[in-house]
């Protein structure tokens, strides 16, 4: 598309086309501001909807922020501007996590075109996947994409695999029996609100007890939750920085987006494993994954659930209006 006047109709799409990104608990951390002088989306934390029990740092924040970034830079391409991204730009202002300038017009996009349809039918899906592989063409694509935004999408053996799915159960038990913790995640399961996990979104635990999905409800599966038989070998992704600060987090969060996206867009599922990554010595355990190479990155920021299934029902979304500042 030709670049436009950013009326108010265009900059309510650009914000909802970032809000549709994905955000741990479904939290939507985020609020924007329009400089009208420079023609500059800021994206900024809210931290008032962060997790004090299961993301302390504020670094599944920043992904998520990152994952909204992202969708922006889609959504500003594809009504005609170059998105010009600053990450952090202002040190004084901590909340102010990235900025995005509309220029023009837009050059050679570094993403797929097709990403900004996409964007609007991405949904996590938390249901059991068929065993049908992922072609190595999709998961060269994948790869790519995370190294387009300075990440890596490591895909590891079975062996590893079973080994990464360990660690994540051992973190799924200690959420489960931390009070806090438990209560937290609780706390965003929500009929009828804009925000949060409905029901429905949930899915069911596996029934054999090999794919730790993370119980949302905080209740054991021997009171009543729902269960169902998982793949047998799941394909989990690995992604990674070489750093471990905040812009590195946002710069996974990218990458994330991206590779759900390009994923979405072949018909492939994804749902992610975070547990491991909220215990400091866990999210340490989970280095093992990129096999010693000296070269990868050694900060593990997902880890990624890809295969063929039903697709996710989508959850709900705040309005722009109500996430623009003045």
């Amino acid at each position: 598309m030709r670049p436009t006047t950013l009326d108010a109709a265009t900059l309510e799409k650009l914000i909802s086309a970032a809000v549709a990104a994905p955000s741990i608990h479904n939290t939507q951390p985020w609020r924007y501001r329009l400089d009208p002088d420079t023609s500059t989306l800021e994206v900024r934390a809210a931290p008032e909807r962060g997790l004090r029990h299961t993301d302390p740092l504020g670094r599944a924040l920043h992904v998520s922020v990152g994952a909204a970034l992202f969708n922006l830079r889609v959504a500003v391409a594809h009504f005609g501007w170059e998105p010009v991204v600053r990450l952090l730009p202002h040190p004084g202002e901590p909340e102010l996590l990235a900025s995005v300038r509309l220029a023009g017009p837009a050059g050679t996009s570094r993403h797929r075109p097709d990403l900004y349809d996409v964007l609007w039918r991405r949904h996590t899906s938390r249901f059991p996947f068929s065993g049908r592989h992922l072609p190595p063409m999709l998961l060269a694509e994948l790869t790519e994409a995370a190294h387009a935004e300075g990440a890596v999408l490591t895909l590891p053996d079975h062996e590893e695999t079973v080994r990464l799915l360990r660690v994540t159960a051992t973190a799924e038990r200690r959420n489960a029996e931390d009070p806090g913790r438990r209560a937290e995640t609780r706390s965003w399961i929500r009929a009828g609100a804009s925000d949060g996990l409905t029901g429905a979104a949930l899915g069911p635990q596996d029934a054999t007890g090999r794919l730790p999905v993370r119980d949302f409800s905080g209740v054991r599966p021997a009171d009543g939750l729902p269960m169902a038989t998982f793949e047998g070998r799941p394909l989990i992704a690995v992604l990674t920085t070489a750093h471990d600060r905040r812009a590195d987090w946002l710069r996974a969060g990218q990458a994330l987006e991206q590779i759900l996206l390009v994923a979405t867009a072949r018909s492939a599922r994804a749902s992610l494993l975070h547990q491991a990554l909220e215990w400091p010595d866990l999210r340490g355990a989970l280095h093992g994954a990129l096999h010693g190479r000296r070269e990868a990155p050694a900060h593990v920021q997902m880890l990624i659930r890809l295969g063929y299934g039903p697709p996710g029902p989508a959850t709900p979304r705040r309005p722009a209006r109500e996430l623009r500042e003045d």
